[in-house]
């Protein structure tokens, strides 16, 4: 009878609590389980929801990321196949630099700095002038390292000093890149050189600082370099 009448009432949604047999009959206490509550079902629910938008979401991120085009960012040096920096990656260094008056000057488009770089007295008056003249304009020309030697005490830092044209040659200012490191500071465009020093053949973008009468430097900042 017992067994008969748990069933019958666990059936209808009763949940026994406990059965206490006495001498004559055995009192069993059943209660009914609370509803789970709506409020709950519909919290559950929701956070659901979130976590799945969440997932589609992320997941269109990293498919757009990864098929995104391999083609370089605009600013972006790129090199030739010879290994050598092509014409378009130096023509987009010399783009990009600042300049205050106008356009970059390069012996092709400027008679005046032509005429500079074929001085053969690094102390001339008129290297001064063109220095004063043009402080602040971006140049580009090629040039060669005629000396280098570390800054002060410095172990990566260094003044380099660069002559107009091939290594061979010596005209035009003594041109000066003063307390550089070689790897960051020449911002080059690209392939690195491993090392570099006396010789060295490069292009050279760089912007006018100022003329020293006493060393008869001319300061450059280095804007882009590449090896030629």
């Amino acid at each position: 009878m017992e067994s008969r009448i748990v069933k019958k009432w666990e059936a209808d949604g009763w949940e026994l609590v406990s059965q206490s047999p006495g001498m004559v009959q055995v009192e069993i206490t059943f209660r009914r389980p609370r509803p789970k509550s709506r409020r709950l079902l519909w919290i559950i629910g929701g956070g659901v929801v979130v976590l799945v938008l969440a997932i589609i979401v992320t997941v269109g991120l990293v498919i757009e990321k990864n098929t995104a085009p391999a083609n370089p960012a605009p600013g972006e040096a790129t090199a030739s196949p010879s290994g050598q920096p092509s014409a378009e990656a130096t023509g987009e260094a010399a783009s990009r630099s600042s300049t205050r008056d106008g356009e970059v000057l390069t012996p092709e488009n400027s008679p005046e700095f032509a005429a500079v770089l074929a001085f053969t007295d690094y102390c001339s008056p008129d290297i001064a002038a063109f220095a004063a003249a043009h402080r602040g304009r971006t140049i580009v020309f090629p040039g060669s390292i005629a000396a280098m030697a570390p800054h002060g005490n410095a172990k990566t830092r260094y003044d380099i000093l660069i002559n107009a044209g091939d290594a061979a040659s010596a005209t035009g200012p003594a041109f000066q890149f003063r307390d550089e490191n070689t790897l960051n500071d020449l911002h080059w465009v690209g392939p690195v050189p491993d090392t570099i020093g006396v010789g060295t053949n490069l292009d050279i973008t760089a912007e006018v600082d100022r003329y020293e009468d006493r060393s008869c430097l001319l300061l450059l900042e280095p804007v882009a370099t590449a090896v030629r």
